[in-house]
């Protein structure tokens, strides 16, 4: 088993990947435009060439697509593939910061520059922990329309039988002016993971999730619980959206019931959360929109 100082040493020895960038080419088609919509209950045929996307649609493109055979026992992309091959065996996405400046349009290509930001090390109450950030800037006819920063935490895997630690629960702001509720069906994940390409396995495979990851159900995606939560403000929004940070807090189940949050915007700015079946805090966003 590795020790504290080893997996220190094991960090320090990928701070090589950092800079490191790849380009990923996407033509915003159509059919994977009408596919997203149709997944987020709106009506595809609305939805032509030429068509200018909500600007905030750009993290539903650009997937990594891995060969079947770089595919690992998470259903993710083996270490070293895409992404550094952090010494530990879970990941799972934690956070974003987000500027916006403009939009994708269907029929355009586009491309992608991941770039690797950041590799920290964590030593923690729950174990060993590692923070990869990843920034992703997107372009458009020589444009920068999207600058991402994303984080995601990898961590031990729990012993064989145990559960997997989680935060302790905070209580959910009471004072949302707006408030949606959502089913987070398996169909709804399900078509969500389709049109990202991300074939975790925790996702759906609720037998994989229980004996490997220590989850009690399959894990709702945090990539749709974002995508949810962006959708309710937006209805209700001042003026263009500029940027966001998000922050996950504490998984959400596949089968139950989500309950998404917004305050009134005040200053440009909104505040939106989401909280589970029991009222507790899973997911906050701080929403910034042009004058």
């Amino acid at each position: 088993m590795m020790t504290d100082a080893e997996f220190e040493t094991a960090i320090a020895e990928l701070q090589g990947w950092v800079g490191r960038e790849r380009v990923v080419e996407d033509e915003i088609g159509l059919s994977a435009a009408r596919r997203i919509a149709g997944m987020l209950d709106l009506d595809p045929t609305s939805f032509m060439a030429g068509t200018v996307l909500p600007s905030h649609w750009f993290t539903m493109f650009f997937p990594d697509i891995a060969r079947q055979r770089d595919i690992g026992p998470d259903g993710h992309a083996n270490k070293g593939v895409f992404l550094p091959p952090i010494p530990l065996p879970r990941r799972m996405g934690a956070g974003r910061r987000v500027k916006i400046d403009g939009a994708l349009r269907i029929g355009e290509t586009a491309i992608k520059r991941a770039i690797v930001a950041g590799i920290v090390p964590k030593l923690g109450r729950t174990g060993r922990m590692a923070v990869l950030t990843m920034r992703h800037v997107i372009e458009t006819r020589g444009q920068v329309v999207a600058v991402d920063e994303l984080d995601a935490i990898y961590r031990e895997a729990p012993p064989s039988g145990q559960a997997s630690p989680q935060t302790p629960p905070v209580p959910a702001p009471d004072n949302a002016a707006y408030v949606e509720r959502v089913l987070l069906s398996s169909t709804l994940v399900f078509r969500y993971s389709s049109v990202t390409w991300n074939a975790h396995r925790i996702h759906y495979d609720a037998d994989y999730a229980r004996s490997e990851e220590g989850y009690p159900a399959t894990v709702q995606n945090g990539g749709l619980t974002m995508q949810l939560l962006l959708d309710t403000a937006l209805k209700r929004a001042p003026g263009r959206l500029t940027g966001f940070t998000a922050r996950l807090a504490r998984p959400l189940w596949i089968g139950e019931t989500v309950t998404l949050c917004s305050a009134a915007p005040t200053g440009g700015k909104m505040e939106c959360w989401a909280a589970d079946k029991d009222g507790y805090l899973c997911a906050r966003m701080d929403l910034e929109f042009a004058a």
